[in-house]
C-alpha cells in the first residue's frame, strides 16, 4: 500500500506537484497513455481484455485542504486564508507547514488567560502562523504571499485495522486508483484520472471527464463516518443513529449527495455485484458534500456515475482514521465492478 507515502506528501489544491510525482512513479508500466493535461490532473488508460468493452473512468483526486499566505506583518506574523472547506473551531496551536521548504510554524491566538474570558472560536480572519521571525523582513526570505500551508501530521498505524494520517481525502481514493492499475487485467478499459482542485469546485474532473469521454464513471473518495459518541449524550449511549457512515462497515456507496444524485440501475449494479461477492457496504444518503462524480456526470453529452467511498473519520482535519477491512473490501469491490460491468448497468 502506497498510502503513507501519499498522506505524508503536500498537495494544497492549486499545487499537488509533489502527489503528482508520487503517482507517476508508480503507475509507471502499469497504464499506457499517461498525459498530464493543462490543469494538472494525471490520466492514464488500462486497457481492457474484452470485446465490445465499456470504457470506465475512475477518478481519485490529489488535492487536500490548506491555507495560502495572505500577508506578512511587520512583526513577522503571517496572515492565511483558507483553501477548501476547514472548520475554524479546530485551527488554534496546530502545527503547520509553510511554503515548499515546508518551514515549521504553528498557528496561534491570544491565550485565554488574556482573553477576558471570551471562549467564542477564534475567527481565521483574526488567527497568524508564527514562524519563530522577528520581523517581516526575517519571516519574508523563509516563505512569500501565495505560498501554500499544509497541517503537520504523521502517518501512523494503530494497531492492526486502524491508519491514521493527513489528507485521506483524498489520498486514499489515489491509492486505490493506483492499486487498480497495478493489478489487472481487466475486461473493461480503465481511464484513471488522478484530479486537482477538487477542494476548489471539481475543477479538475470537469477537464478529465471531458477530454477521456468515458461511457461510465466512478469517484473514489475519502467520506465522513460520523461514528463518533454524541458529546451531550449519557457515557454508556451508543454511537448516534444519524451516523452518515461507519468505520469497519464496508465502503459507502452514495445514493445521493449535492452534486450527484447516482442512477438507480447503477447503483442497484454496485449493490448487486457487492452481495454478489459477500463483501459488505454501507449507503450513503446524506445531502451535504460532493465528489468529483458531480462534474463527471455532467460532462459532454452526461455519463452515468457513481461514487464508492472509503469511511474516515475526522476528514478535513490535520488527521483522518480510517479502517484497513474497509480499505481491503472496497478495493475488492472496484475490482468486481470491473470484472463484471456490461452495458446494460451502464445505459438507460
Amino acid at each position: 500500500m502506497i498510502l503513507q507515502e501519499l498522506s505524508e506528501a503536500i498537495g494544497v489544491s492549486g499545487n499537488e506537484d509533489a502527489v503528482r510525482e508520487i503517482v507517476l512513479k508508480a503507475i509507471d508500466g502499469h497504464a499506457t497513455d499517461i498525459t498530464i493535461d493543462a490543469m494538472g490532473n494525471v490520466t492514464a488508460i488500462k486497457k481492457g481484455t474484452g470485446k465490445n468493452r465499456p470504457r470506465v473512468m475512475l477518478d481519485a483526486h490529489m488535492d487536500e485542504i490548506g491555507f495560502m499566505v495572505t500577508s506578512i506583518g511587520s512583526d513577522g506574523l503571517i496572515k492565511f486564508t483558507n483553501i477548501g472547506g476547514i472548520d475554524e473551531r479546530i485551527l488554534p496551536a496546530l502545527r503547520v507547514k509553510v511554503g515548499s521548504d515546508q518551514v515549521p510554524g504553528v498557528i496561534i491566538w491570544t491565550p485565554i488567560h488574556k482573553s477576558g474570558g471570551n471562549n467564542n472560536t477564534v475567527k481565521l480572519s483574526d488567527l497568524r502562523i508564527d514562524i519563530g521571525g522577528s520581523n517581516k523582513d526575517d519571516v519574508g526570505g523563509k516563505v512569500k504571499v501565495g505560498d501554500r500551508i499544509a497541517f503537520d501530521s504523521r502517518y501512523m498505524e494503530l494497531g492492526e485495522k486502524t491508519l491514521r494520517g493527513k489528507a485521506f481525502d483524498d489520498r486514499v481514493g489515489c491509492s486505490l486508483l493506483i492499486d487498480i492499475l497495478q493489478g489487472g487485467p481487466y475486461p473493461v478499459d480503465v481511464l484513471a484520472a488522478f484530479t486537482v482542485q477538487e477542494e476548489l469546485g471539481l475543477r479538475g474532473a470537469k477537464v478529465a471527464a471531458q477530454r477521456l469521454n468515458p461511457d461510465v464513471g466512478f469517484a473514489l473518495e475519502g467520506t465522513t463516518a460520523n461514528d463518533v459518541p454524541n458529546p451531550t449524550a449519557e457515557l454508556d449511549d451508543d454511537i448516534p443513529p444519524n451516523a452518515v457512515c461507519r468505520l469497519g462497515g464496508g465502503p459507502a456507496l452514495t445514493v445521493m449527495d449535492s452534486s450527484l444524485i447516482v442512477p438507480p440501475h447503477l447503483l442497484n449494479f454496485v449493490r448487486a455485484t457487492a452481495e454478489k461477492n459477500k463483501l459488505p457496504y454501507q449507503l450513503k444518503t446524506s445531502l451535504g458534500g460532493g465528489t468529483d462524480s458531480g462534474a463527471i456526470h455532467r460532462a459532454n453529452a452526461g455519463i452515468p456515475s457513481a461514487v464508492i467511498s472509503m469511511p474516515c473519520r475526522y476528514i478535513h482535519a490535520p488527521t483522518a482514521y480510517l479502517n484497513r477491512d474497509d480499505y481491503d473490501n472496497t478495493l475488492k469491490l472496484i475490482q468486481a465492478i470491473l470484472k463484471d460491468i456490461q452495458w446494460d448497468a451502464v445505459r438507460m
